[in-house]
């Protein structure tokens, strides 16, 4: 089988299709289970705190996410190409394709959010420039507190660093490449990426069910 030629100019090997598929569902079910195994397997008491909770969860995200790509890297044998950027590119990082892998899907993921991106910024540009408020405190001084306050919110890194990042990289920088050499055409790997991301999620279908939701309820929540 050749190798996929959208990883030139240095392509890894071919793979087993069913390897791939199974690499990837591993690494799926890896991504949530790790979450649960601080207090599931290592007995770890139960945080004190939501900050204690979630830091414990960036750590075995970080744990999953580094474990999924050294797992690529081992099944792709990545370190038989020799240059850095050629192993690299295995997992989409290219310098001549930046525009397009980074710039473009950041800009329409952005257009998802802008609605309520405007909504929140619009009450702040339209007390701009003004004197203050009652409290005495400028419009730059709200913008500098209001800053300061989100890079405190542990929920504002959980939501737009920690889960984007380890999920980019797991769900696409390493699935993907696993699946093109594993043989799969890519509109085939357009259906099945969503398959393995939606397979990481369940674990919160089964959290509303225990907290008494029923499961169509639970299932629109997830889904949504």
């Amino acid at each position: 089988m050749a190798s996929p030629a959208g990883l030139r100019p240095a392509s890894p090997p071919a793979i087993p299709g069913a390897a791939a598929v199974a690499a990837c569902a591993a690494m799926a079910v890896s991504y949530v289970a790790v979450l649960y195994a601080p207090t599931v397997i290592l007995r770890f008491p139960p945080p004190t705190s939501l900050r204690a909770f979630l830091h414990r969860r960036f750590a075995s995200a970080a744990v999953a996410s580094t474990a999924s790509a050294l797992a690529t890297a081992a099944l792709l044998r990545v370190w038989s190409l020799g240059d850095f950027a050629d192993m690299l590119a295995v997992f989409g990082i290219r310098k001549d394709h930046l525009l397009q892998a980074v710039a473009i899907p950041l800009f329409l993921t952005s257009l998802v959010y802008a609605g309520s991106f405007v909504n929140k910024l619009w009450p702040l540009a339209s007390s701009w420039g003004g004197d203050g408020d009652e409290a005495g405190i400028s419009s730059a001084q709200r913008l500098v507190l209001r800053i300061q306050a989100a890079l405190d919110d542990v929920m504002v890194w959980r939501n737009y660093v920690v889960a984007p990042f380890t999920e980019e990289l797991v769900f696409r920088a390493c699935m993907i490449p696993l699946l093109l050499c594993g043989g799969f055409k890519m509109s085939t790997i357009i259906f099945l990426s969503p398959v393995f991301f939606s397979l990481a999620h369940l674990n919160h279908l089964f959290e509303l069910q225990q907290q008494g939701c029923n499961f169509m309820r639970s299932l629109l929540i997830v889904s949504s």
